[in-house]
């Protein structure tokens, strides 16, 4: 009885592992607003719903403290490569914010952004909190629970760490990431090339004009203008690209 609840209590530790450190990672939960507690509860009892699933699919427990040890390591390994890429996913919004900030003439105006714990330019910040709330109002959070359940099955507890993978992984997603945040972004990039032009030639056609005293709220009008009319078109995309990334971690 006691070797069976060693085996239970070991088994329940390596599903923990990946759980937890995934979910520490995740976007949403990494937020200040979601507090340590609440995620190390959450954590706890996503492994307890998983431990009689994926049970089965556990190594026994080693004799030894050096192969524990690595089992344990290679667990949490796994489980922040999830998170990473989740976030890394994320990050085109962010990239796309950017865009927008810096086109509407808002680049010195920041605030602390809750999802990467670190200050940013306030329309970044918005359009973060924005995608938060659509993504767990549609749901996508049983997406992001369900990759970290799925990659049992891609990468099965007690093999080695697929460096290669996780590194082409990684890097693939950044490329795509970054792509895609410049799309999103595309029409402030538009938008901050057909205003400068346009003062460029207000100013020659207008030379006695004070260019600057006319720009700058021109600016901050018809950019927060165009801001809220694509609002929706930017988180249909964000949502449709973040989905589709994540079905790379489902099997």
């Amino acid at each position: 009885m006691t070797d069976l609840l060693n085996l239970e209590l070991y088994k329940f530790l390596l599903v923990f592992l990946r759980v937890g450190a995934a979910i520490m990672l995740m976007p949403g939960f990494l937020t200040s607003y979601v507090n340590t507690k609440v995620r190390l509860s959450i954590a706890l009892a996503v492994a307890f719903v998983l431990m009689p699933v994926i049970g089965d699919k556990l190594p026994v427990v080693f004799t030894s403290f050096a192969p524990a040890l690595k089992m344990i390591l290679v667990e949490i390994t796994y489980g922040v490569f999830i998170g990473i890429f989740m976030q890394i996913l994320f990050s085109a919004l962010n990239l796309a914010g950017n865009l927008a900030g810096q086109a509407i003439g808002f680049s010195n105006a920041q605030m602390f952004d809750p999802a990467f714990q670190q200050q940013s330019i306030v329309i970044e910040t918005f359009l973060s909190i924005t995608a938060l709330t659509v993504i767990f109002i549609t749901n996508l959070h049983h997406l992001m629970l369900g990759a970290v359940i799925d990659s049992y099955t891609l990468f099965p507890a007690g093999t080695s760490l697929p460096v290669d993978d996780f590194a082409k992984s990684i890097s693939q997603t950044l490329n795509q990431s970054f792509i895609t945040g410049f799309k999103i972004g595309s029409p402030f990039v538009a938008f901050t090339i057909v205003f400068y032009v346009g003062m460029g030639l207000v100013s020659r056609l207008m030379p006695q004009l004070n260019i600057f005293f006319l720009s700058l709220p021109l600016q901050i009008y018809l950019g927060v203008g165009l801001l809220f009319i694509t609002v929706p078109v930017i988180m249909l995309w964000f949502i449709r690209y973040y989905e589709n990334g994540l079905q790379l971690l489902l099997h």
